[in-house]
């Protein structure tokens, strides 16, 4: 596990936002670091679904993604506006230029990144995520992460993990969140 931050602050009150492509664990890890901190969670996703009353699997085959990133750019900002939460987004989210300059003036964009192994198994376990139905997912995954991956390192935060327990990532995020230097590095496991 290794954590690298470039700014934040252990007294900053602006909503964490993790970012990071599907199956890095952002809800499970989001809702774990909330509850240590004693911040309220909200499944970004999940906000969405509420908004537009229809599945996110709907969305996409009834209206495209285009139009889902319109509302999911408009649900995040309505978030961030909120109080001090910990807010798991889609790992399409940050690609978005307004969202992402949003989330970066807003928020503690906080990247979780894991190997594409780590991610195939991961997403393995549900059959819900729209841009892999159908598709063989280390294909789209390597090639999501080759796009996307530049982009998340425009967050102040990142961290990697492996195949360890949640807890171990939520520890990093913690570390790197209240270090003066903002550079931590945690012991693999």
């Amino acid at each position: 596990m290794q954590a690298n931050s470039k700014s934040s602050d252990a007294t900053d009150n602006r909503p964490i936002v993790l970012i990071g492509m599907m199956g890095v664990g952002k809800s499970t890890i989001g809702r774990r670091l909330a509850l240590r901190l004693h911040l309220p969670f909200v499944d970004a996703d999940e906000e969405i679904e509420k908004a537009a009353g229809m599945t996110i699997s709907d969305i996409f085959a009834r209206f495209g993604e285009e139009n889902f990133r319109d509302g999911e750019r408009r649900v995040i900002a309505r978030l961030l506006e909120q109080e001090r939460q910990v807010i798991a987004t889609g790992g399409g989210a940050f690609m978005n230029a307004e969202t992402r300059a949003l989330i970066l003036e807003r928020g503690i964009a906080i990247w979780l990144d894991a190997d594409i192994n780590v991610l195939v198994e991961r997403v393995g376990r549900r059959d819900t995520r729209p841009m892999l139905q159908g598709k063989d997912a280390r294909t789209v995954l390597t090639a999501l992460a080759e796009q996307r991956n530049p982009v998340y390192a425009l967050a102040p935060v990142h961290i990697t993990s492996s195949a360890t327990p949640h807890e171990v990532t939520v520890d990093a995020i913690i570390q790197a969140l209240a270090s003066p230097e903002f550079t931590v590095k945690a012991a693999s496991s």
